[in-house]
């Protein structure tokens, strides 16, 4: 089955990135045919810094690298490295009704939070819907809030088949409900715009004082702590099985532990879970030619896929004079 995930190279990776995106694309990996990008043209709706731009693009390459992805299984590219995305983002933009997008919450949200309302930030889904196209894409993990952008993706789909024939598959997607709304230390989703992340690769010192920024509600001692509202337990239970979870219950439950020691026992599970990614983070920036001769790889087995689509989708809306010859030619 093929897959596709795709993550904004729009700072520091944090821990709702990985359960979100990152560790279910690790284990669709494993039985299905991949296709991974670091999404920098979308990243580029809230970008005001090339040189912070490139840097956060760079550390995006490497966090996926290390946490993970396997080369051999997943063709792993940048976004910016196959320009027919935006060949086929304005094509199919005249098939994307403006109420489609003006629902969009997304849009709305971050105008909310400040960001600048451009085209670019409202054609957002437009550009999704061309990333996940392009490929033949049949499923999508995405987080519960990224669901209307697939559901915008199969109406754009349906909208060109039923005008020019059968040439997109219509994506379906996945929701993990486990991992569907991760919360920042301060409650709300866990999101760089919120300013409220718990950064992968912190340091251990660095990693002490933001689990230790997370808000809790004030308890007596020796009372029962509340799990089901504690921002520590939702997140401490995304590294645990169900056992532990039960154990981690009973801690709660039991007026033993203040929430002090239950941050510390949350930062000990992350800065354990990171470890080796940690370890093959600095092997790769000590190796860049490595990383370099990986995004080549990439940028070739995207573009030859990209570049075959291309030509189906021209010649059937009638662009180009060469289309239908390189069409026929691919046919037979």
């Amino acid at each position: 089955m093929k897959i596709l995930t795709g993550i904004q190279s729009s700072g520091k990776l944090h821990i709702g990135n990985y359960f979100g995106a990152i560790k279910p694309m690790v284990d669709l990996q494993k039985d299905n045919e991949l296709f991974t990008f670091i999404a920098d043209y979308h990243a580029l709706t809230t970008s005001k810094d090339s040189n912070e731009f490139r840097e956060n693009t760079q550390e995006a390459v490497l966090d996926y690298l290390s946490l993970g992805i396997d080369i051999n299984k997943t063709t792993f590219f940048l976004q910016s490295d196959v320009p027919q995305l935006m060949e086929l983002y304005f094509i199919l933009s005249k098939f994307t009704p403006m109420g489609l997008l003006e629902r969009s919450h997304s849009y709305k949200d971050k105008k909310d939070k400040g960001i600048p309302a451009s085209h670019a930030l409202f054609s957002y889904p437009v550009l999704m819907a061309a990333d996940i196209l392009m490929f033949g894409t049949e499923i999508v993990p995405v987080g519960k809030d990224q669901k209307q952008h697939l559901e915008i993706a199969r109406e754009i789909a349906k909208k060109f088949n039923n005008e020019y024939g059968n040439t997109f598959i219509v994506p379906d997607y996945i929701i993990s409900e486990d991992t569907s709304i991760i919360p920042g230390i301060n409650g709300q989703k866990m999101s760089k715009s919120y300013g409220n992340t718990i950064d992968i690769f912190l340091s251990e010192k660095e990693l002490t004082k933001r689990c230790n920024k997370i808000i809790t509600s004030t308890v007596e001692m020796g009372q029962p702590l509340d799990y089901e509202k504690s921002v520590i337990y939702q997140l401490s239970a995304l590294f645990l099985d169900d056992n532990k979870r039960l154990e981690l219950q009973d801690r709660y439950l039991s007026g033993k532990e203040g929430y002090g020691s239950l941050k510390g026992y949350l930062k000990d599970l992350i800065f354990t879970e990171f470890e080796e990614a940690r370890e093959k983070k600095e092997f790769y920036k000590d190796n860049m030619d490595i990383v370099k001769d990986i995004l080549s790889d990439g940028r070739k087995k995207a573009q030859s896929v990209a570049n075959e689509k291309m030509i189906e989708v021209r010649h059937k809306i009638g662009l180009g004079i060469f289309s239908w010859i390189m069409f026929l030619a691919m046919e037979h």
